[in-house]
């Protein structure tokens, strides 16, 4: 294993009590997100809506790890956002009967704050890593070692004054989360043991969680009610939940009530300009800029440019839905709308 030169000096070794709390302020502490967990959050795996293959593989990895009595294998999840990442990690330090400490990439910024979350770990807790394709060449280049051996080597000092050190880790399980698996390098995605997609959730999976969380919040949504909301969550839990929250809004601020019905949700909704298809007024601009350039593809920048937005915010929050339900389609010249987009975008320009 090559020794990693991590621009740490002498007097930085062994590293400050101050920077062994999980690197001040930039690590988002435990017992923070714990508090701010979302009260729909499953109390356990089986708890977990939807996911059916997923839950299967991790739970004969986390029941093949207590048999052994050994960390659970570094797992990778990826998957567009709002899908549960970060629950899953949770959960699965729980049925590991261990903690879960969380950090952001970007928020990793030197070698030393790698460092400083290794050193903090115990033997067998979990190091949650969100977005951890955006992890710099020298943290990644610390994590090799770690996740094969449990070991940091470290280069200290400079010139003839440089030696090198061997830091031993406990053992301990690395889950990462990314939403861009292609921008995750090679070595490090190949030392993840385990690499699990998770997928868009079915309406009735959806309605699911949308009836469990109404519960939570006292809400009363008629099956019908209920069924229509998941059909326009995109099949993102995280999309059915706001969108939960604002038709609670609507019908006990406007309507004094909480019972929910279908032509209340469509009432709330069509106030937040959310249409039967779940599209807001972005969406719609999207798909309207296409129409206006009479089926010739177009390329994401110059959308981009079109509608004053980020083309990274197109491509990752706005096209995949309209993939999904079969309005666009991306070809090597440029985006396309689909004749079921036109028709559809034809019969909304009166209408919003």
């Amino acid at each position: 294993m090559a020794i990693i030169s991590s621009n740490i000096g002498d007097n930085d070794f062994p590293l400050r009590k101050k920077e062994l709390r999980l690197v001040d302020a930039k690590i988002i502490a435990e017992e923070k997100i714990k508090n701010n967990l979302n009260l729909a959050r499953p109390a356990n795996l089986n708890q977990f809506i939807g996911q059916k293959q997923l839950k299967s593989s991790l739970r004969i990895a986390i029941d093949a790890s207590i048999y052994r009595k050994e960390p659970m294998e570094h797992t990778l999840l990826y998957g567009q956002p709002g899908l549960g990442k970060t629950t899953l990690a949770f959960l699965i330090a729980k049925e590991m009967n261990t903690k879960c400490r969380v950090a952001t990439a970007p928020a990793i910024e030197r070698p030393r704050d790698i460092v400083g979350l290794l050193l903090g770990l115990k033997e067998g807790e979990v190091l949650f890593i969100d977005e951890i394709h955006r992890l710099n060449y020298l943290t990644e280049e610390l994590l090799y070692s770690a996740m094969e051996d449990f070991r940091i080597d470290l280069t200290m000092g400079a010139n003839k004054g440089a030696r090198c050190r061997t830091i031993n880790l406990p053992r301990f399980t690395l889950i990462g989360a990314t939403t861009k698996l292609a921008s995750i390098s090679a070595p490090l995605r190949d030392r993840f043991g385990i690499s699990q997609k998770i997928e868009f959730y079915t309406y009735d999976e959806l309605k699911q969680i949308i009836l469990n969380f109404s519960q939570l919040i006292n809400l009363n949504l008629d099956d019908e009610a209920s069924y229509n909301l998941a059909k326009i969550s995109r099949g993102t839990p995280r999309i059915a939940l706001r969108l939960l929250r604002r038709v609670r809004d609507y019908a006990q601020v406007v309507q004094k009530t909480n019972f929910v019905s279908l032509n209340l949700i469509k009432k709330a909704l069509n106030s937040y300009q959310i249409d039967e298809k779940g599209l807001d007024t972005l969406d719609r601009q999207y798909l309207s800029f296409l129409n206006q350039n009479n089926n010739i593809p177009t390329g994401l920048d110059s959308i981009a440019a079109g509608l004053g937005d980020d083309p990274s915010m197109l491509e990752f929050v706005v096209e995949p839905y309209l993939i999904q339900i079969g309005f666009l389609t991306r070809t090597p010249r440029g985006r396309l709308l689909t004749a079921l987009g036109k028709r559809y975008i034809d019969s909304k320009n009166d209408y919003f």
